[in-house]
Parts: C-alpha cells; sequence; structure tokens
C-alpha cells in the first residue's frame, strides 16, 4: 500500500469559489483516474494546522500505480490551474 497525503494553504486572493473548486475535484479524481483504492478531502478545522486549511489522502496498490496517477492527463491538467493557488506541503509513504 501507497499513502499520498496533501496539504495546501492558499496563495493571497484565492476566492472561496475557487476553493469549492478544489475540493470538488480534487475529490473527484478517484472516479476519473485509475489506480486510486481511496481518497479523502476537506476543510482543516486543527488549530495546529500552520496555516495549512484544505488537506486529503489517497491511497494506492503500490508506488508504480502512484507514480502513474501523478503522470495521468486529469492530474496534470489539474495540476495547470491550481499549482498557482497554493503553497502545497506532501508526504508519501509506503505502508
Amino acid at each position: 500500500m501507497f499513502i499520498h497525503m496533501f496539504f495546501f494553504r492558499w496563495q493571497p486572493g484565492v476566492t472561496e469559489a475557487q476553493k469549492q473548486r478544489v475540493f470538488t475535484e480534487v475529490g473527484a479524481l478517484q472516479s476519473q483516474i485509475p489506480g486510486i483504492l481511496d481518497s479523502a478531502v476537506g476543510f482543516n478545522t486543527s488549530p495546529r494546522g500552520q496555516g495549512y486549511e484544505f488537506g486529503g489522502m489517497m491511497k494506492f496498490t503500490d508506488r508504480a500505480t502512484f507514480e502513474a496517477y501523478n503522470a495521468h492527463p486529469v492530474h496534470q491538467q489539474l495540476l495547470s490551474w491550481l499549482l498557482p493557488l497554493i503553497d502545497p506541503l506532501e508526504t508519501d509513504f509506503e505502508l
């Protein structure tokens, strides 16, 4: 099992509508890209979040499946508009 976790701080000026688009489109990746076994996304409620207001996790069978997800055109298209909106933090690990 391979776990991918991510956390986003918003860049200045990101609107609530843009945040909702991120929630919707990142949440929909599991139904659009093969190999995602499970996923969850949400808005951070922790007072210890250090400014990271959004996060999520995805489970894959192995690292190769995760790498295929990373290169998938749907994921790449999402990144094209998402990356300018965020300051991301990611952690990936094998179970």
